[in-house]
């Protein structure tokens, strides 16, 4: 679908893992928590992206 949209899973995802092993290293758990949910986030927009360029083949 979009690049756009693409992009911006993309980048939940690496911004939501980065934080998350960030948070670990530092033991803050609700930050870890946090970093896993927007990484979690991303991955549900990068599915849904996916499954709207399936459809539309």
């Amino acid at each position: 679908m979009s690049a756009g949209e693409k992009a911006k899973a993309k980048a939940e995802q690496f911004v939501g893992k980065t934080v998350r092993k960030a948070a670990h290293a530092v033991h803050k758990d609700v930050l870890a928590a946090k970093g896993a949910a927007l990484e979690a986030r991303g991955m549900m927009r990068g599915a849904k992206e996916r499954t709207k360029d399936s459809v539309k083949r």
